[in-house]
């Protein structure tokens, strides 16, 4: 497996950066976020702050897919069988929150999978992002705020 400027080659084929961002939007395709805004405004805006923060091309994979199986838009087997890096699974697993998961252990194992701090931190921002904040209603952006400054603090950012 070589992660190279245009792609990934796995296995013979080549993945790049766009096809992942394509299967991102597909699989996430009719979403929102809790502003009503298309959900890949959010995965787009996740992987831009990974390649600024200057995160490897598999961290920006995972950046798009980030919340795919936790959402459901992929499964895990998919994402075990799908022509990516190990960094790139291994980071998406680590950020998918669990049911009933404490912050702590969730916070821990994105602390012990290489390269997820990351992906975590870009997405938080994001999250955190005052005007995306702004749009909604009071009691929901306060819980927000309150839950995305805990999960830093866990992280040590």
């Amino acid at each position: 497996m070589v992660a190279g400027l245009y792609g990934f080659v796995v296995g013979g084929r080549v993945l790049g950066i766009e096809e992942v961002a394509s299967l991102a939007a597909r699989a996430h395709g009719g979403q929102v976020d809790k502003a009503g805004r298309p959900y890949v405004e959010h995965l787009a805006a996740v992987a831009a702050g990974v390649r600024a923060r200057g995160g490897s091309e598999a961290q920006v994979a995972a950046a798009w897919l980030h919340d795919a199986v936790e959402d459901g838009a992929v499964s895990e087997a998919w994402l075990s069988g799908a022509p990516l890096p190990s960094e790139t699974k291994d980071i998406v697993l680590a950020v998918t929150r669990r049911a009933g998961e404490e912050p702590a252990d969730y916070a821990a194992r994105i602390l012990g999978t290489p390269g997820a701090l990351l992906v975590k931190e870009a997405d938080l921002a994001h999250n955190a992002d005052p005007a995306r904040l702004a749009v909604l209603d009071e009691a929901t952006r306060e819980r927000l705020t309150r839950k995305y400054a805990r999960m830093r603090a866990l992280l040590g950012l």
